[in-house]
Formats: structure tokens, C-alpha cells, sequence
């Protein structure tokens, strides 16, 4: 049990609901008289209360816990930035799934005061990073708690790339591109793909080809701590693009290595006593429930 004093917000710019729950959460936070730092990009947000400004980057430095109210893209984003501090990140649901924001609106008081009571579960997610490099030299970098996706952009053109795992050569490949996904990304575009759901205390990472030219080609379940190395043919139509959970993208040249890892420092995510991961599962995949329920 942690003794959270200074919490961090952070909130999905120009949202409506996430406006409403930070008004609701700001003065439940301070009558508990917590210190609130509040992402510089949404401090005007919430303009009537009395609170520090932080970068959310800077929060890993000055906060026990940093609450995230939006969806899971607002916690991916979060996460690239805070995983290095090792400050503990809870998620409050104002997107649509929630895989990783799960406390619902109605219930802050009730699941956030349960959290600062010391009633929560944690744990740790593993991200991973890319890095591209061009005739020898670095020419880009990136890092994603979800997926780390090869893809050529907005034409839907094929690729022709070399896979190698651990120095070992696994494929060649004319395909519309391949997901690298985490644990925590096989319920997001790995899963559409058609990739399995994993279980987010697996230590290892599924490889998903888009559109696959050759119907063999499938989804491959590898050791988390492999290294891959991702050859873009110089016999290529299209420059394709390295993109690292949806939101930061690479564009790569044939000719181009792209190298793939696990970053050395984990996520420290906090769900209430309440969460189980199946029933989220069940919840927002739409499996069925108990026979006579």
C-alpha cells in the first residue's frame, strides 16, 4: 500500500465529458486535502479551483499516483511519458472500450477513495520500443504500450519486408504490414487483425501480418525479451510508415532496419479491488455470460 499525497490529472483535450468528471474529481481530491498538479494542457479546464500545473512528463517527478480521465488512448499517451518515474497510473473511462480505463464516471468517489484508502490492485505492463535506422545511422524513435505497427500509411499498397527474431532470419514478406503487439495491445488492432488475446502477465509478444499475401502466413506468439529486426526490401512501391500506438508515426525509405524491443521500464497500472480482467473481456468483446444468467 502506497500513501498517495500528490496526485497528478490528466485529461483528453476538448472533451465534454472528461471537462465533467474533472469537475467532479478536482474538489473530491482537495477535501481530501491531496496536493493536485493538473496537466498543463487542460488546466483552463477547471479555471475556479486552486492547483499546480505540470507537464504530465513532470509529474513522474513531483506525484505519488496520476489519474488519466478519458479513454485508452489518453493512458497510452500517458504511459509513454510516465513509464521511465515508475509513479502509479489509475484510469478513469471517458472513451469507449476502457481495456485500461476502468473506474466509470458515476463511481469516482466511491473506487478513486477506495484507491487512496489503499484498496487496489496493481501491476506491471511492459512496453516496447522502436528505432529506425537509415544506411547505419538512427533517423527515428519511438515507444508504445499497445502496438508498434509497420503499415504504408494511407494507400493501401503491399510492402515487401524481412522479419528476423533474435538475429535469426524468420521470413520474407509481401503483406499490407505487420503489428508487434503487446499483452495490453492484443484486445486493440492485433485482435482485428485476427491476432489472440493475451493475457497481460504473458511476457511475450504476438506478431500479426496485415493482409498476408500467402494464406500460411500467421500470427506468431514470441518471448517477450526477443529482439526483431524489421528489413524494409529495396525493391518497394511505397515508403511505408513505422507507427508506435497510433500516435506517433516514422516514415521509413526502403532500405530501412527497424529494430524492435522491450523498454527496460514497465508501466505501474492501478485498478480497484473490483477489476477482473475476463469480465472486462466479457463486458466489452460481448462473450457470453453464465448459462442461466
Amino acid at each position: 500500500m502506497e500513501n498517495f499525497r500528490n496526485i497528478g490529472l490528466v485529461g483528453r483535450q476538448g472533451s465534454t465529458p472528461v471537462i465533467q468528471s474533472l469537475e467532479h474529481l478536482v474538489p473530491f481530491l482537495q477535501g481530501r486535502g491531496l496536493e493536485v498538479f493538473v496537466d498543463d494542457r487542460i488546466a483552463d479546464l477547471v479555471p475556479a479551483r486552486e492547483m499546480k500545473h505540470s507537464t504530465v512528463k513532470m509529474m513522474g517527478q513531483h506525484c505519488d499516483l496520476v489519474i488519466v480521465v478519458g479513454g485508452d488512448g489518453s493512458l497510452l499517451g500517458a504511459a509513454r511519458q510516465l513509464a521511465h518515474s515508475g509513479v502509479p497510473v489509475l484510469g478513469i473511462n471517458r472513451g469507449n472500450l476502457g481495456f485500461l480505463t476502468d473506474i466509470a464516471p458515476d463511481e469516482i468517489e466511491q473506487k478513486v477513495g477506495e484507491v487512496l484508502d489503499g484498496h487496489y490492485h496493481s501491476e506491471q505492463r511492459f512496453l516496447i520500443e522502436a528505432e529506425v535506422f537509415r544506411d547505419g545511422e538512427k533517423i527515428g524513435f519511438g515507444e508504445a504500450l499497445n502496438d508498434i505497427i509497420l503499415h504504408p500509411n494511407q494507400a493501401a499498397r503491399m510492402i515487401r519486408f524481412e522479419l528476423y527474431i533474435d538475429d535469426q532470419f524468420v521470413y520474407s514478406q509481401r503483406s499490407d504490414g505487420l503489428i508487434v503487439s503487446t499483452p495490453t495491445g492484443s484486445t486493440a488492432y492485433a485482435l482485428s487483425g485476427g491476432g489472440p488475446i493475451m493475457h497481460p502477465k504473458l511476457d511475450a509478444l504476438v506478431l500479426v501480418p496485415i493482409f498476408p499475401h500467402t494464406l500460411s502466413s500467421r500470427p506468431i506468439v514470441i518471448d517477450g525479451n526477443a529482439e526483431l529486426k524489421i528489413v524494409v526490401a529495396e525493391r518497394n512501391d511505397t515508403h511505408p510508415f513505422i507507427s508506435c500506438d497510433g500516435q506517433h508515426q516514422i516514415p521509413c525509405l526502403p532500405g530501412d532496419e527497424i529494430s524492435v524491443r522491450k523498454k527496460p521500464h514497465p508501466l505501474h497500472l492501478i485498478h480497484p479491488l473490483c477489476y477482473n480482467y475476463y469480465e472486462s473481456c466479457r463486458s466489452k468483446l460481448g462473450w457470453g455470460s453464465k448459462l442461466g444468467e
